[in-house]
């Protein structure tokens, strides 16, 4: 939507980019078609939630793929990367860690490097440098370096997140409906296991600017919480609800970095400081009030809708953030250069600037998109 989109970013570049990054990530909407009762989730959610002005309920997009033979793979850095590794000019460097980014003035030379099995350091040459280690590592390694801007480490923020459970009435069951479905061979699920397969259907409600919430509904193909004994429950009946609220944005919500204690590599220790206001516990629980009607909508709640930890989204964006002007308030610009730096730059979803429900992958990738774009065209007339 538009009030989630950055606002230094052109539209236009910004389309282009997201429809690169959906190639990449092989986004898709019809990864679960064959999920039972999908169907009737979502027209039920759409009863509820479907308005005129609003994006319609209906199947989540994606990054998975679908084989022919029905096997489901979720997209990874492997799958985006392709033949890359292969190129004789590119080389994958595991086991090492960042310690420092050396400059030149305003131009990046290159890091240090540590081998994390041997302890061994080196440096490794470069006519640009990408950090794109998270949004509570990427800041760290640019302020051991000296790169300070103002806004580093600040307007962290993620999606507080309310989860639910129901059943979904007998009534909107199919007697046709199977009480065991065929799982292609690889798709073991087992106790703490993380198979994706054709029983966990997603749907989604959509973000809109009258109810700032993204809306992630799964079918799964056992219930999180104890049924009474003799319940019989059919494949994808069972269905999880996660709510997702926009936060507020504030630069005291931060990442900073202790120098009075040091991890085995004489890094600083990570520090947080993350509040929710007044205007942020509104939302939740607006949202929480949404997702308990959804779960009743569906059949039979298992349990009341309750917020999850701080941080549990895993989202974590703003630490690095892009903005149009060099004026305080961002640390890149919208290529992800570092302000005031020739050719260093920061990717991820901490140069993300807004308050986003939605998941923010896409838009990070395609952030990605415009970043390696901006480094090619900088290589090309580079005479350094």
């Amino acid at each position: 939507m538009d009030d989630e989109i950055p606002d230094a970013l052109d539209a236009d570049v910004l389309d282009k980019a997201l429809g690169r990054a959906e190639e990449l990530l092989a986004v898709t909407t019809h990864a679960f078609d064959r999920a039972p009762l999908i169907g009737a989730i979502q027209e039920l959610l759409g009863a509820l939630f479907d308005r005129p002005d609003r994006r319609p309920v209906g199947p989540m997009p994606v990054a998975v793929t679908v084989e022919d033979d029905g096997d489901l793979h979720w997209t990874g850095p492997a799958i985006i990367a392709g033949d890359l590794w292969q190129r004789p000019n590119a080389a994958l460097r595991t086991g090492a860690l960042a310690t420092r980014i050396r400059l030149d003035g305003n131009r990046a030379t290159g890091v240090d490097l540590v081998n994390l099995a041997t302890g061994e350091r080196e440096f490794l040459g470069a006519r640009a440098v990408v950090i794109a280690a998270d949004a509570f590592r990427t800041p760290r390694l640019l302020w051991v370096s000296g790169v300070r801007p103002a806004a580093l480490g600040r307007y962290l923020t993620e999606h507080p997140q309310i989860m639910a459970a129901a059943l979904l009435d007998e009534k909107y069951i199919p007697d046709d409906a199977p009480l065991d479905i065929h799982l292609p061979v690889s798709a073991t699920v087992t106790p703490g296991g993380g198979a994706i397969v054709p029983i966990s259907g997603v749907s989604w409600v959509p973000y809109a600017t009258d109810r700032p919430f993204h809306g992630q509904i799964m079918q799964m193909d056992a219930s999180p919480v104890p049924l009474n004994p003799g319940v019989t429950v059919r494949p994808g009946q069972v269905i999880g609800l996660g709510w997702f609220c926009r936060k507020e944005l504030s630069p005291d919500n931060r990442v900073w970095f202790d120098e009075d204690t040091l991890d085995e590599h004489h890094l600083p220790a990570i520090r947080i400081d993350y509040r929710l206001n007044a205007a942020d516990r509104a939302a939740i629980a607006n949202a929480t009030e949404e997702v308990r009607a959804a779960a009743q909508s569906l059949g039979r709640p298992l349990g009341e809708p309750f917020l999850m930890p701080a941080g549990s989204s895993l989202h974590y964006l703003g630490t690095t953030r892009m903005g149009r002007v060099n004026d305080g308030t961002s640390v890149c610009d919208p290529t992800g250069r570092v302000w005031d730096t020739d050719n260093l730059y920061v990717g991820g979803n901490n140069v993300i600037p807004t308050a986003t429900a939605c998941n923010p992958t896409l838009t990070a990738v395609a952030v990605g998109v415009i970043t390696a774009r901006a480094i090619r065209e900088q290589l090309q007339t580079d005479t350094h």
